[in-house]
């Protein structure tokens, strides 16, 4: 029964988390699109949060309720979202895909200036998403198999790239078992072990503030590598930690901490190291890891590619999560070390491969991405429109002048 609950809970957090970033890109202005998606991570982690608080508090309940009442809970903020999502407008992108151009006209003029569907900066930005959308569907086809063709093949890679070296990152280990790590440095009791695991996810909520606020003025690039070094820096620190001392014999598995004086200093230095290293990737890598491929990708492949890079993220972490318990109990330290080396190459893959997306719209990705590979020789600046695109098109002229000179529906 268990099993078949957490399938089904499985397919719809997976169906969840590649919409939600993607309605989130396609919704947003380019100038606070980072903002917006780092939204969804602060949500993930008050969820986080709001789970280890719960499980700290049913761990003083005796008996089927301790692990009953948690699982219970879940049902309400499900509903909540349920009856919320009627109040959510369509994404004007899908819309003008479909030919709604009068629905798009009115979403964006709600969501750029209150209900004000005429204003003129709401027809530029309705008549570029109509301008590539139908130079899209000219040019370029919609299936999979396009994802790994020229000139697409590139953001996909780092489209699940990010997705996979987030999950790399380790951050599930630190939060699915750090109450290993805890013990292994001395904690014993299951309510200072719960505790200590809510401390955790709230640093985590507390963590991702600072991307919410400032992601869009910081950038993609300088987030992810100064949030990268900071996590290479905090793991070495806790390795050696966790190498030098653990209260938990490798051969018996006794506990050793009370004999240890030494043993309640370095626990706490391990600790901190652990809220350290959430911090550090509460404010790079959890919100960038979903904003990224979010927003690198054609408006016609955008559903297909988020939902390939979703995938990568879940893969990565089911077996993240595989194998951290073996490998924690086989040595803990050379876990964390091994997570550090990763982290390292991740530093390379961002400093040498993304590209900088700050305040470029949805349409404008392809400028983006048709220079080198080489991340420092991209154009940093923002394009006032694609070059691909033919002004002096008569198609486009015909279809610029039907959605510029049609009259604006009434507002909701």
């Amino acid at each position: 029964m268990l099993i078949a609950g957490r399938f089904v809970n499985g397919l719809a957090v997976g169906f969840l988390s590649s919409v939600v970033p993607m309605y989130q890109s396609e919704t947003a202005p380019p100038e606070n699109r980072g903002r917006m998606v780092s939204l969804q991570q602060w949500a993930i982690t008050w969820g986080i949060f709001l789970a280890f608080g719960i499980d700290y508090g049913c761990s003083f309940i005796k008996g089927p309720k301790q692990f009953r009442l948690p699982l219970g809970l879940q049902i309400v903020p499900s509903i909540i979202l349920l009856f919320t999502m009627v109040l959510m407008p369509f994404s004007p992108r899908w819309l003008v895909a479909h030919n709604y151009i009068s629905d798009a006209r009115r979403v964006l003029g709600r969501l750029r200036t209150y209900g004000h569907a005429s204003a003129p900066e709401v027809q530029e930005e309705l008549r570029l998403i109509h301008e590539t959308i139908v130079h899209e569907r000219e040019t370029m086809h919609s299936s999979y198999w396009d994802l790994l063709k020229y000139p697409n093949r590139r953001r996909t890679f780092l489209g699940c790239g990010m997705q996979f070296m987030q999950q790399f990152t380790g951050i599930n280990t630190l939060m699915l078992y750090a109450p290993t790590i805890f013990r292994d440095i001395g904690l014993n009791s299951i309510q200072s072990i719960a505790l200590c695991q809510a401390i955790n996810g709230l640093v985590n909520v507390i963590s991702t503030i600072p991307a919410i606020l400032w992601i869009d003025r910081w950038g993609r690039r300088p987030t992810l590598l100064v949030g990268t070094i900071c996590i290479i820096l905090f793991y070495l620190v806790l390795s050696l930690l966790m190498r030098s001392y653990s209260t938990l014999d490798s051969k018996s598995g006794v506990d050793t901490s009370e004999s240890d004086a030494n043993g309640r200093a370095v626990g706490i230095a391990s600790i901190s190291m652990v809220y350290l290293v959430v911090a550090s990737f509460a404010f790079s890598w959890g919100p960038c890891g979903w904003l990224i491929p979010s927003e690198i990708f054609p408006n016609q492949l955008r559903a297909k590619a988020i939902s390939i890079t979703t995938s990568t993220n879940w893969i990565a972490n089911f077996v993240v999560t595989l194998l951290s318990p073996v490998l924690l109990h086989a040595g803990g330290w050379k876990l964390i070390m091994a997570f550090s080396l990763v982290m390292a190459v991740n530093l390379t893959v961002i400093f040498l491969f993304l590209p900088e997306t700050k305040g470029m719209s949805l349409e404008d990705m392809d400028i983006v991405f048709m220079g080198s590979i080489w991340a420092f020789k991209c154009p940093f600046r923002k394009a006032k429109s694609l070059p691909c695109l033919s002004s002096d098109s008569a198609v486009n002229t015909l279809v610029q002048d039907e959605v510029l000179n049609s009259a604006p529906p009434s507002t909701i």
